[in-house]
């Protein structure tokens, strides 16, 4: 087994956390890094065997130099033999091998394994909120916010084991050399260290809050701008660009405003500890030399003194400005919790069971209004049979897409309950009711992947010659077949570009249906499936979808009212309201709201709702 093999076995970068994360920093810290204690806590070992060394370094010149002033001129290996080869030992073997372990730990152990560790955790936890919480939020942002918190956060362990460690180790060290030395030498190390402490205790709450508004701002530039470039079709139909740069101005100089705030509390901080930093090698190299004028301390002790007192000046001045660092990220991570782990909206109960099969839909009283006063749905009761067609219509806004929204637990019902087989869907797992449900909508949205894997998406398992022939029951093989994508992979290899915006609409349907073909869940949702496809294409695709529709429950949603006359039942909505119910015969008999619409359409769309006669 390899080194690095052996030293990943410390820590499992994709192991999941218990439980939600808590929105306070240190126990949201604890959170994201359980599992890692081991691997932590052995690249801390290590990294203060480094500082160790440098303090082992500042004796051993000391003790050469006394060796030396002792001898005085003359032969050089009888007085200086132990000198050459404990050094060689030191130097040249020992100092190398800590090292270089310090640099495995930092470059092989911590920065290659915690990052992923946090974000997979974080991303995970993300990707179970509610459609509400990524309905309420730019995407651009969301993903600026889970890249923040874990880059913030990786910096901060890095950082804290590089530097704070290593000059916790090195004060330490110093501490017992000089101790050894005389005991008055402490006294300038206790005073020293508590000016330094009360200055950090001064500047970090500041440099944190500032931190976190200038990430604050920074996410706002970046879902600013992805929201731009997402909707860049259309910017450019509107003639948007000068409208888009000045928005993104807006955001920039919020961005700059808190920056500049930032560095100038950053610039302060860094001057006086560097200022304190340069204050314990002089007081301590002054101490040594007085007491070298009391005939208390030997030039080697002086020299030993000065080299570790300089070092550890060093090391402290490099502490302040990794200080700003740890503490801005700190700021960054608070800002990400704030946005990221607010609790789940949608959850699966402790005890929810995973449903095996589908029986009969009913929704019982279900009220809903996207916790707003106005009710998109008020009062629906409406039972689906099993193997059941059932056809939802009604003008823009009536609730029909909420409805199905509902049934595959997007959001969770206000009141009422929607049963699915005797059990309410709140008692299911989220993943396995969505699992016997197959979605086709109006706005479908591609994966940036090969063509085959976007429609593999609806059953994973499945093999190349089962995703052809979805396309193909789709009308999808042929032109997916002619697809290129920019590095010249074709067919279904070729990617699709973000969102699909390489296909068109009735393309992007195609292989949507394609994907859902593939599921082959017993329950199947139609929601505008054929609205983006022309006439040709939608009759080549009819008998398809009737032949996929056989023995499923199938609620289908549409403008059209001639794709869904033979649908078992027709469902009016208005307002949110069940209106009129019925096949397609019963309801034109009737000459209600439904008969209103087939008479007013125009080759077959229902249009924006309709003013009462």
């Amino acid at each position: 087994m390899t080194l690095t093999a052996l030293l990943t076995r410390l820590i499992d970068p994709y192991a999941e956390a218990d439980g939600p994360p808590p929105d306070a920093f240190w126990p949201f810290a604890r959170w994201a890094l359980a599992g890692a204690g081991r691997a932590i806590f052995w690249s801390a070992v290590i990294v203060a065997a480094a500082a160790m060394i440098e303090v082992a370094s500042a004796w051993f010149t000391g003790w050469a130099i006394d060796r030396a002033q002792a001898a005085g001129a003359g032969s050089f290996w009888q007085p200086f033999g132990a000198v050459v080869v404990v050094g060689a030992l030191f130097f040249l073997v020992l100092r190398p091998i800590v090292f270089a372990g310090d640099a495995v730990g930092t470059s092989i152990l911590i920065g290659p394994h915690l990052f992923p560790l946090i974000l997979s955790r974080v991303n995970r936890y993300t990707l179970g909120h509610s459609m509400r919480f990524f309905e309420d939020d730019f995407a651009g942002r969301i993903a600026q916010k889970e890249m923040q918190t874990a880059t913030a956060l990786t910096q901060v362990v890095a950082e804290a084991l590089d530097v704070g460690i290593y000059a916790t180790a090195m004060f330490a060290g110093a501490l017992v050399l000089m101790g050894g030395l005389d005991p008055r030498l402490l006294l300038i190390f206790a005073l020293w260290g508590i000016v330094y402490v009360w200055a950090l205790a001064r500047f970090i709450p500041a440099v944190r809050i500032r931190a976190k508004a200038r990430a604050n701002a920074r996410a706002a530039v970046t879902g600013q701008i992805v929201d731009t470039i997402t909707n860049i079709a259309t910017v450019k139909l509107f003639a948007g660009d000068p409208t888009e740069h000045c928005t993104a101005r807006v955001s920039l100089e919020a961005f700059r405003l808190r920056s500049v705030e930032f560095g100038v509390l950053s610039v302060w901080f860094r001057l006086t500890l560097t200022f304190l930093s340069g204050i314990l090698p002089f007081a301590s190299i002054v101490g040594a030399l007085w007491l070298w004028s009391r005939g208390a301390a030997t030039s080697g002790e002086i020299a030993a003194v000065s080299m570790i007192a300089t070092r550890l000046g060093m090391v402290t001045n490099r502490l302040g400005r990794v200080a700003v660092t740890i503490y801005s990220n700190i700021g960054e991570v608070q800002d990400g919790i704030q946005t990221l782990t607010p609790p789940h909206g949608v959850t699966d109960r402790a005890d929810a069971a995973v449903p095996e099969a589908v029986g009969e839909i009913r929704f019982e009283n279900v009220r809903f209004g996207y916790g707003g006063e106005t009710s998109a749905l008020d009062g629906i009761d409406l039972t689906i049979a099993p193997g059941e067609k059932v056809a939802l219509v009604g003008a823009s806004g009536a609730g029909k897409s909420t409805l199905v929204s509902l049934l595959l637990r997007l959001h969770d019902v206000e009141g009422g309950r929607i049963v699915l087989d005797g059990q309410d869907i709140r008692d299911l797992t989220q993943s396995g009711l969505r699992r016997l449900i197959s979605v086709v909508r109006q706005d479908v949205s591609m994966f940036n992947r090969p063509a085959l894997d976007n429609i593999r998406y609806g059953r994973p398992e499945a093999s190349e010659a089962e995703v052809v022939a979805a396309a193909e029951a789709a009308e999808a093989h042929g032109f997916i077949q002619g697809l290129r994508d920019f590095r010249g992979r074709v067919g279904y290899a070729a990617h699709l570009g973000e969102r699909g915006v390489k296909l068109s609409g009735g393309q992007r349907q195609r292989i949507a249906l394609a994907r859902a073909i593939l599921k082959d869940a017993p329950v199947l949702v139609l929601d505008e499936a054929t609205s983006a496809l022309d006439s040709e294409v939608e009759a080549a695709i009819q008998d398809t979808l009737y032949t996929v529709m056989e023995g499923k429950t199938v609620i289908a949603i549409a403008h059209r009212l001639s794709t869904i006359a033979r649908m078992d039942r027709i469902v009016v909505l208005d307002e949110g309201r069940i209106v009129e119910e019925g096949n397609h015969d019963s309801l034109l008999a009737r000459g209600g709201l439904y008969a209103r619409y087939w008479r007013r359409q125009s080759g077959g769309f229902l249009g924006m709702r309709e003013a009462a006669e």
